[in-house]
This record gives structure tokens, C-alpha cells and sequence, in this order.
């Protein structure tokens, strides 16, 4: 699950947001280690963004941080959407219905 910013291109953050758009408000299934690695990145991004909001005069994109922010921003998403989505109670009963008739 390791990504170089060599993987996070912009047009692969532009399919996965249209994924999302496609599902709407869809659970993922996260497992441990997934779930580990949000938590840890979540963190990253936090002290990194708490500490450019501390020490930065004035903001701007070119920033370093930023862009470490960015970076990280763009693992955790890439992370999260990787995790499958869990099925909706309709897809699980369809889902026996048809096993059952089977």
C-alpha cells in the first residue's frame, strides 16, 4: 500500500472523485491495516497542518509543507478508496434471494 508521488497523478484523483460521485454516501470495508494507515496519515496531516498555520506569515501553495500536505492528503484518499464498499442491506438480501434460488 506504499505510493511514491509518482502514483498520485490528477487523473487519478478525477476517476476516483467519479467514483464517489456514482456512490453516494457508500460505507467502505477498512481493514486493519488500512484502517492504521488513515489513522497514522490522518495524524500526519493534522501536526503538519497545525504547525504550517503556526509558523506561516503568510499562505501560499508553493510552501513545502503544502505540498506535504497535499502529498499525504492524496495517500489517504488513494488508501480509502482502495478499502471496498460495503453492500447496502438491499444488495445483501438480493444477494441470499438469489443464492437461495439457486
Amino acid at each position: 500500500m506504499v505510493a511514491t508521488t509518482g502514483e498520485l497523478s490528477a487523473s487519478g484523483v478525477a476517476e476516483r472523485q467519479e467514483v464517489v460521485a456514482a456512490v453516494p454516501n457508500r460505507r467502505r470495508m477498512i481493514d486493519p491495516r488500512s484502517g492504521r494507515a488513515l489513522e497514522i496519515l490522518g495524524h500526519a496531516i493534522e501536526y503538519l497542518a497545525d504547525q504550517f498555520v503556526q509558523e506561516a506569515a503568510e499562505l501560499s501553495a508553493a510552501d513545502p509543507r503544502v505540498e506535504a500536505i497535499q502529498i499525504l492528503m492524496a495517500l489517504n484518499r488513494k488508501i480509502y478508496f482502495e478499502c471496498p464498499v460495503k453492500p447496502t442491506l438491499a444488495e445483501r438480501l438480493r444477494a441470499l434471494l438469489w443464492f437461495r434460488a439457486s
